[in-house]
């Protein structure tokens, strides 16, 4: 089976009096990541958006339908109504990632789902490669692999109230990236601003350290909105945005930690989840994650040429020098 061929598609919704240009769309995106991609520009949560004039056989378009089956004109003009008041209640009475639901996505079969025609995701991660300019804070270095983290829940507790920063990092981070230093280049890559990114390394830091450097930062930007059977539209990390300008690195030689496993879903591979880092007043004195995770990267580094063989799920477990001895014998 050929893959399916994807155009971009760029529609202006018009709301509250003002356009907004939705750019980062394909003909075989579905009403559902529309409706997403609106919700990232205006605020208004899909539930509430009205497309008036989006219609498919003269009715109107429901989330399933792709907008390459509407046979939409060039910069489109969708008129939407949707408030904002009730979205603002429901964000006051329940916050949607505390700590008790961080996790309600994220499976231990998460990298089993197939994501639905996993090639039109391609023209946006191409897109990012094209437009996306990444924050490179030191150049990349030779003959090194590549480690990129998360920061929330991963690196640090943004949740708990603290008096300082050092309160709510997760015990050993520095520690941690001196030893990882020696074998990778560190990337951050944050689901959120990159000004957000910027302070938080401050606040930790993890900018000026002496003993380790990064090599880049990304942010919310770099991320692509993906339709999953299961979960519906979610925002994912592809890694191959990184790939894309950089040709050093590769799923060969790359390794993501994330609390979510959802944000690689694109490089179920290349992705570890690591143990959220909630709570930190209770658990500062008892974390030790980031210790066992030192060993791990050492080791793969030293008896692992290609990551792709690797099974990260199991990274607890991995035992190089009996496995090489199993070999031997």
């Amino acid at each position: 089976m050929e893959p399916q061929v994807s155009n971009e598609i760029k529609i202006i919704v018009k709301w509250s009096g003002k356009e907004f240009p939705i750019e980062d769309l394909t003909d075989q995106d579905t009403v559902a990541v529309l409706k997403h991609e609106i919700c990232k520009k205006t605020q208004v949560k899909p539930p509430r958006q009205k497309l008036l004039n989006l219609k498919y056989k003269g009715k109107f378009a429901t989330d399933e339908v792709r907008l390459g089956m509407m046979e939409l004109k060039p910069n489109f003009k969708l008129m939407m109504v949707g408030s904002l008041e009730a979205d603002i209640e429901e964000a006051a009475s329940k916050p949607d990632d505390v700590g008790t639901v961080i996790n309600d996505l994220d499976n231990d079969d998460d990298d089993k789902v197939p994501l639905e025609n996993k090639e039109i995701y391609l023209a946006k991660i191409n897109k990012r490669v094209r437009e996306y300019k990444i924050n490179e804070l030191n150049p990349p270095r030779e003959g090194k692999r590549l480690l990129v983290l998360d920061i929330d829940y991963t690196l640090f507790d943004h949740r708990s109230a603290a008096e300082n920063g050092s309160e709510l990092m997760r015990p050993y981070l520095h520690e941690f990236l001196t030893s990882a230093y020696q074998d990778y280049d560190i990337a951050i890559w944050s689901a959120t601003s990159m000004k957000w990114i910027v302070e938080k390394m401050k606040l930790l830091g993890v900018s000026s350290h002496p003993d380790y450097k990064l090599v880049f930062m990304l942010d919310s930007e770099a991320m692509i909105t993906v339709h999953c059977p299961i979960r519906g539209v979610i925002e994912v990390k592809p890694l191959g945005v990184i790939w894309g300008k950089y040709e050093q690195y590769s799923s060969k030689n790359t390794i993501m930690f994330d609390d979510l496993r959802r944000n690689f879903l694109m490089n179920p591979k290349s992705g570890l989840r690591i143990k959220p880092f909630a709570e930190a007043h209770l658990n500062r004195g008892k974390d030790k994650e980031l210790l066992k995770l030192s060993k791990y990267l050492k080791d793969i580094a030293a008896h692992c040429p290609d990551f792709n063989e690797l099974n990260h799920k199991k990274w607890e477990s991995f035992k190089p020098k009996k496995r090489r001895e199993a070999t031997d014998e």
